[in-house]
């Protein structure tokens, strides 16, 4: 599965530790940036090009990564196609893709840890869409919204 990542400098240490593990584990990684740590950039400059590659499907998946995680979801979620989700606990991070079949997971920063983080990122990744009747009808009511307020 190819990966992409994103963050402002509220989030680029974890970024940067997010990356390097993921690479170590044999995933491709596509780094949208920010590249450097820049105290005045904006989230929505890397975060908005990560999230039109998930849901165009050149990415299988997406992390966003701001101070709270909050900015980086509501960006994330401006894109159609996307499902973006804050995740602070390894339940939310596999139950997401489970159920809801989220694409992008988003963590703060400034909130959790390398180690959390990289244990919500395992979940994340290792988790897979259910499927389920009631989950597809329910992104089917998601999708119908998206398309009538574009």
């Amino acid at each position: 599965m190819s990966i992409g990542i994103a963050c402002d400098h509220g989030g680029f240490h974890l970024k940067e530790e997010i990356t390097a593990a993921l690479r170590d584990a044999g995933y491709k990684v596509t780094d949208f940036g920010a590249y450097s740590l820049n105290k005045d950039d904006d989230y929505p400059d890397f975060v908005v090009p990560l999230a039109i590659e998930v849901a165009n499907g050149s990415l299988g998946r997406g992390i966003a990564v701001c101070g709270s995680g909050v900015g980086a979801s509501i960006a994330a979620n401006k894109i159609a196609g996307v499902r973006a989700a804050l995740i602070h606990d390894v339940f939310s991070a596999h139950q997401g893709v489970e159920d809801d079949n989220m694409n992008i997971m988003c963590l703060g920063g400034r909130v959790i840890g390398s180690f959390l983080a990289r244990d919500l990122v395992h979940a994340f990744l290792s988790a897979r869409f259910s499927g389920e009747q009631r989950h597809r009808r329910r992104l089917a009511a998601i999708d119908a919204l998206e398309r009538k307020n574009s």
